[in-house]
């Protein structure tokens, strides 16, 4: 792999030895002085990996198989896409003999009463009736019971299919309404992070997703029973609002223990199971169609999960933290024996007795807070105002494909499965060339070639099926990439001492586009090319944005402010290794 060149800030990085130092011998060991303070950088738990248990062995291995199935469920999540999919209706014709939602919807006589459009029908207008003393029949519906200069809006409707929410609550015409199911499961995803944050790092990493996809199955159990669809939306959004950390949970869970060189590849691994639940998914509704079994289906095997209290480990570097040595030592005992390696008694020492930290920036004087930092560092503003752009535009595209790929013809079901099918080799070609082009090249390039894509599938005929499902697919390919590399990249630029929080907050910024995105396939009743459009000009807005970033392939990832600044300065460059978060 080639190195590239990086900044670094006077010597900052060059002391392996320091404690907190008193100014005189009237301090307290409590006392800090900021200015002259010496650090002892302490043993990590990736050294000890890298050179003594094995940075991914069996017991990592183990690991990951045990989280396939959470991430997979988490894949399930997006089930509204059929529960609540677009469902064909048109006005119901009572002076017709029609009583009830379900008809045949394509009669000979349909265009007697209903206008005509380019597509067939229209789903919610009629003509209005003409009274003649004497109605139709379901066989027979004469021209002249209508007047066809006159329509009126429907007041019953007839659907084309009876496994939706949208027949079974009589949702017809209402479009915004039927969307809103999406775009709750979303709104419920960003209260979720603060929840599954608190429990992860305050009772543990194993109990965070225990809890989470327990929720998930039980709160969709429940919606299952659904009586309206008030009821569907509150129990959609308290199922993703309690449940639906469990992909971070789990992802953690995988990746703290495995070693740094194998992070891009474990985290490519993670988002190709979760693909793969989302494949899954699209198969589950193509053999149980009834939206009801199908909740019942891929929500009962969640209360499995519940055996991974028993069957997994909490994560040792959790347990580090929480000063919880007993059990951390034991479980690296575990993983040496199961990975064949050893770990030394003076590895194990210098782990369960960190040295003292140093006193923290809070405590000096005059320090300021992040936000005063972001306003006064025109680098570091820069990045803030740029980098939720990138995450709003990924999550965009990337779910409004998948929810708009139901309607590029009538196999919803084979058109969701190979939209989600492409993300896997757009994850793993993103974690191939992230570490040989660099994270700037990879990140425009996904964003611009999908954008491409997406403005190219406007003008490709309806009847051109195979070409416009080509188009479409590599749209989708183009943008997993990004997916994958986003994550890294923001890591990447911020410092160490702000790093969790602008990164959660670039996160939660993005939620938009995933809770936008719902909305999009209704726009296509206005045009049908409005959801590419907006794909394809928003991917070369975040494109174009991605080549104001510097390059950080190479670089080791920023402790300060000066560090994280010094990346876009091209004057006084030091070859410096990659660092794996």
């Amino acid at each position: 792999m080639s190195e590239r060149n990086c900044d670094v800030q006077n010597n900052s990085n060059k002391q392996n030895n320091c404690e907190a130092k008193p100014e005189n011998g009237n301090k307290t060991s409590n006392d800090f002085d900021c200015k002259t303070k010496v650090c002892e950088k302490p043993l990590a738990l990736d050294d000890v990996l890298t050179n003594e248990l094995g940075q991914f062995g069996w017991f990592q291995m183990r690991n990951i198989l045990l989280a396939a199935l959470p991430i997979m469920i988490c894949g399930l999540g997006h089930e509204y896409i059929f529960s609540a999919a677009v469902t064909p209706h048109r006005c119901r014709i009572p002076e017709c003999g029609e009583t009830e939602k379900l008809h045949e919807y394509h009669p000979k006589w349909i265009k007697n009463a209903i206008p005509g459009t380019g597509s067939g029908f229209a789903s919610c207008e009629r003509y209005a009736p003409v009274d003649l003393g004497f109605n139709g029949t379901l066989e027979s519906c004469p021209e002249n019971l209508f007047n066809k200069s006159v329509t009126i809006a429907c007041d019953g409707f007839v659907y084309a299919k009876d496994n939706t929410v949208v027949q079974e609550f009589d949702l017809g015409c209402q479009e915004w309404l039927r969307a809103l199911a999406g775009t709750l499961y979303n709104i419920g995803t960003v209260f979720v992070l603060p929840i599954t944050g608190y429990i992860s790092d305050r009772y543990g990493r194993r109990i965070a997703l225990i809890v989470n996809i327990f929720n998930v199955g039980l709160f969709g159990f429940i919606r299952s029973f659904s009586v309206n669809y008030t009821m569907y939306l509150a129990f959609q959004i308290l199922q993703t609002t309690l449940g639906s950390g469990a992909y971070s949970a789990a992802y953690i869970f995988v990746t703290e223990l495995v070693g740094p060189n194998y992070r891009v590849l474990t985290s490519a691994t993670s988002i190709s199971l979760f693909a793969i639940g989302e494949i899954i998914l699209g198969s589950v509704a193509w053999l149980i169609s009834p939206w009801r079994y199908m909740l019942m289906a891929i929500n009962i095997p969640c209360f499995f999960i519940v055996s991974y209290y028993w069957l997994s480990t909490e994560s040792v570097r959790w347990l580090l933290s929480k000063k919880k040595y007993k059990e951390a030592k034991e479980i690296l005992f575990t993983v040496a024996r199961v990975n064949k390696t050893h770990i030394s008694e003076k590895s194990l020492d210098a782990l369960m007795n960190p040295p003292r930290p140093f006193a923290p920036a809070a405590l000096c004087a005059g320090g300021p807070g992040l936000i005063r930092t972001v306003m006064r560092s025109p680098v570091l503003l820069r990045r803030v105002c740029t980098v939720p752009v990138w995450w709003i535009t990924t999550t965009f595209i990337f779910y409004g494909l998948s929810i708009n790929s139901t309607g590029l013809s009538d196999t919803i079901y084979l058109n969701y499965i190979l939209t989600c099918a492409i993300e896997i080799p757009g994850y793993f070609t993103a974690a191939l060339v992230l570490d040989r082009i660099g994270r700037k090249a990879t990140v425009s390039s996904g964003f611009i070639f999908s954008a491409a894509c997406n403005l190219v599938f406007i003008f490709v005929p309806p009847d051109f099926t195979i070409p416009r499902l080509i188009v479409y697919l590599l749209g989708k390919f183009g943008i997993s990439a990004v997916a994958a590399s986003v994550y890294l990249y923001t890591s990447e630029l911020y410092p160490t001492e702000f790093r969790h929080t602008l990164l959660a907050f670039s996160s939660t910024i993005g939620r938009i586009g995933s809770i936008t995105a719902p909305l999009t396939p209704v726009l296509m009743n206005y045009w049908h090319g409005i959801p590419s459009l907006l794909f394809g000009s928003m991917g070369i807005i975040a494109g174009l944005l991605v080549l104001t970033q510097p390059e950080t392939l190479g670089c080791k990832m920023p402790d300060t402010l000066a560090e994280a600044e010094a990346i876009a300065n091209p004057e006084s460059k030091n070859n410096i290794s990659l660092v794996d978060i």
